[in-house]
Formats: structure tokens, C-alpha cells, sequence
């Protein structure tokens, strides 16, 4: 690990843990019951600036390796928003992360502009015009969003495996975005130039090419049916491709429970096509999601869902992959793009994700989700323990791959990866 890498990785978790110490007996409250799953806690989440920085130290044990691998990483992490002028608003955000070891073939130290916008809605209005680049994030699935159609190409680095953070740490895309607002319902309408050709590796571009590389358009009309029931219908179109539709819903089904469903159709190349530049005529398919979340008075909340793409490998046909002259060379590309565009690899998985507000302690919070994918029987295992203080986070994060050596997790070379975070907010 690098020294500076190290040295500042050290101090925040040294001031972590003495801000620990005290705490450590305090006795747990009684919280209003909380549906929200989302596992990051930001500290008065009311202001206009948010700033943390946080230190990370891990280890990665290999599975084609006799030795594991120390990991080490620094982040800065910045939002502003501020009104300019009555009905006038600017929103910045921007994260730097300096990672060891870099991937192959990525800068070290990598900055990533989420978001600099400028919006504007008149006081008391009920239209919004947003200019900029924007993180356009739609769809209530909890690990795969099918109607999120500004998700791909928009990561520049990958932290962990929580898919929320993912969500909330990758690239907006630039665009023009019109919103019409009335009781019970909203019309927006987002247009999204192309920009650049293709993404920038270089670890200080704002990489347009990543999710500016073709026109897109999206039209989503919004509507609230009644205090339990809430729905969106897309309508979306890129550049080369056929117009594409989608719908999402969520329902309370009682005091505790929520059904989420998410679904999209399309017409376009596979993601084996995608991922190895195979010439592939355009086919229409589904993409669906679908799950409950049961949440109890002692603030356990536990989801499950199932997830399905149409454009995604079955079983047969990962497996004769496997079997081809490049592999796994040809399975981990078209894992890597999968990764890549945010998309589900298997043809259809599920996911288990659970939550527990004060656990044993006041402020430790429990997150956890398994993914399974019943083609090949490989798992996706992922527990973080987060200790909130006042200015201070301590996280414990454990990712365990779990399958045969050429299932979808059983291929990757990391075994198990090992974390303990800090996090200082400001």
C-alpha cells in the first residue's frame, strides 16, 4: 500500500475508533419504524453541503493464488446546492477516490463528477428545467432497475457491492430535463446530447464518453392512484435503436409491507453481443424485477426479489462459454460488461436483503444481501456492520464469492474481500 494511501487510511480509522470508545454502552432507543433500506446514514442530510472522507484498509484472498492482497483507499466525497436567485438553484457533486491496488489499465487516483447542474422553478410553480449533469435514477428494485435507462457506463470506479452506493456514486449524464408537477402526478421529459465518442480513462476527465457516447431521450409520466399506490411509465429512445417502454409500481400491502415491480421492454443486441463485439441483429425482449419488503416493530426489515433479463445468458449457453477456445476469457468480458452497464448477467437471479437498525447497540446498523443465481448455484454473499457516532462512521464490510470455477461468481479471482472502513463527515 502506498504511504500516503496508508497514512491517512490510519489516522481516520485512529479517530474513529476514540470516538468508538465512549459510546460503546450506550443503551438503544426506540425509533419510529422505518421503511427506508438504503444502509448509508448521512448526518443532518438537511444541509446544503455534505462533505466526508473516508479511509479504507482491506484484504482480498485470491482463488487461482497461494497469497490474498492488501487493498487500500482514500475518498472525498462533496455535495453542494445553493439558490443563486429566487427559483434559482445550483447542485454540485463530486467524489475523488485514490485507490491501491488500481485496476488494469485505470489511474490510481480517480475523480468522478457526479452531478453540477443548474435548476430552475419559480416560486410557488409547478414547472422545474434542470441543465447539466444530472444522476437520473429511476426504478424501487433493490438490485437490478430495469427502468433506469441512464444506468450504463456510469460507474468509473467500483467500492463495493452494495448496489444502493453504486446508485448514489456514479456518473450523471448531461442533459435537458423539463418537469410538470400537479397533485397526484408529474410529466418529465429528459434529452441527453451525444457528446463524446467514447469513455476517457484518464482519472481526472469528467469521461462524457462514458454517458454522453449516443443521444438518448425519455419521457416518464408519474402518477400517485392513492396513499398506497404509485406508478411510472417510461417511454425511451436512443439513437440506432427502436423506441423502448417501461413501468414501474410500488403498493403498500399493509402497515409493514411493500411490493415493488419493475419491468422494461426493448429491442436491441444481447449482452453476449455487447460484450464480445459480436454482429447480432436487434431482438425485443423483457427485463422484469419484482419483490416484497416486510419490515417488523423491531426495525428488521428483510427483502426479496426476483430479477430477470431477457438480453442476459441461461444457463446453456454460460456454460458452453465456458467451453469455448477464449475461456474464461470470453466469460469474464462478458461479466465485465455486464458490470459495466449496471445489467444482470444471468438470464434470472434472486436477492434476499436485510436490514437491522440497532443491533445489540444503539447506532450499529446490520446490512446484508445474498444473490443467487439458479443457473449454476453460485452466490454473491455481502454483510457490512456501520457504527454511527455523531461525526463518525466505523464499518466493518465482509464480500464472500461463492461458487464452481466456472459459475458466475466462482470465476472471479477474489475469494473473499475483507474491509474496515472510517468515515469522518464534516
Amino acid at each position: 500500500m502506498r504511504p500516503l494511501t496508508h497514512a491517512v487510511s490510519c489516522s481516520i480509522l485512529a479517530m474513529a475508533f476514540t470516538q468508538a470508545m465512549p459510546a460503546l454502552g450506550a443503551d438503544a432507543d426506540a425509533d419510529a419504524l422505518n421503511l427506508e433500506s438504503a444502509p448509508e446514514a448521512v448526518p443532518e442530510s438537511a444541509r446544503t453541503t455534505r462533505f466526508f472522507v473516508e479511509g479504507a484498509i482491506g484484504n482480498a484472498s485470491q482463488r487461482y493464488l497461494p497469497e490474498s492482497r492488501d487493498t487500500g483507499r482514500v475518498s472525498f466525497d462533496f455535495s453542494h446546492s445553493a439558490r443563486l436567485a429566487p427559483g434559482l438553484r445550483a447542485v454540485i457533486s463530486d467524489r475523488l477516490d485514490q485507490i491501491h491496488p488500481r485496476d488494469a489499465g485505470a489511474d490510481e487516483t480517480v475523480n468522478s463528477l457526479r452531478e453540477a447542474y443548474l435548476s430552475w422553478q419559480p416560486e410557488g410553480g409547478n414547472t422545474a428545467v434542470e441543465f447539466g449533469r444530472i444522476n437520473l435514477r429511476y426504478g424501487p428494485g433493490y438490485g437490478y432497475n430495469p427502468t433506469d435507462y441512464f444506468r450504463d457506463g456510469s460507474l468509473r470506479v467500483v467500492t463495493t457491492a452494495d448496489p444502493f452506493a453504486l446508485r448514489e456514486n456514479r456518473l450523471g449524464s448531461v442533459m435537458l430535463r423539463a418537469q410538470r408537477l400537479w397533485t397526484g402526478g408529474s410529466l418529465s421529459l429528459a434529452l441527453s446530447p451525444k457528446l463524446a465518442d467514447s469513455p476517457n480513462p484518464d482519472g481526472w476527465s469528467p469521461d462524457l464518453g462514458s454517458t454522453n457516447n449516443r443521444s438518448r431521450s425519455l419521457i416518464a409520466l408519474g402518477t400517485q392512484w392513492s396513499q398506497r399506490v404509485s406508478s411510472q411509465l417510461f417511454l425511451y429512445k436512443e439513437a440506432g435503436l427502436s423506441p423502448a417502454v417501461g413501468a414501474n409500481m410500488t403498493a403498500l400491502l399493509s402497515d409493514a409491507a411493500v411490493a415493488h415491480l419493475e419491468w422494461a421492454r426493448s429491442k436491441e443486441p444481447d449482452l453476449l453481443s455487447r460484450a464480445l463485439s459480436l454482429s447480432s441483429s436487434a431482438t425485443a425482449r423483457n427485463r422484469f424485477v419484482s419483490g416484497v419488503t416486510y419490515t417488523t416493530a423491531g426495525k428488521l426489515s428483510v427483502t426479496a426479489e426476483y430479477e430477470y433479463n431477457g438480453f442476459g445468458l441461461n444457463q446453456s449457453t454460460w456454460a458452453a462459454l465456458g467451453t469455448s477456445g477464449t475461456a474464461p476469457a470470453s466469460q469474464l468480458a462478458y461479466l465485465n460488461e455486464a458490470l459495466r452497464r449496471q445489467e444482470l448477467a444471468p438470464r434470472q437471479a434472486y436477492l434476499i436483503y436485510v436490514t437491522q437498525k440497532s443491533l445489540w447497540l444503539k447506532n450499529l446498523d446490520l446490512t446484508a444481501y445474498l444473490r443467487f443465481n439458479s443457473g449454476d448455484n453460485s452466490r454473491l454473499a455481502w454483510v457490512e456492520l456501520r457504527h454511527h457516532w455523531t461525526n463518525f462512521d466505523l464499518t466493518l464490510q465482509l464480500q464472500q464469492n461463492i461458487g464452481g470455477p466456472t459459475s458466475e461468481f466462482g470465476i472471479l479471482s477474489d475469494r473473499r474481500i475483507l474491509q474496515l472502513l472510517g468515515t469522518y463527515y464534516f
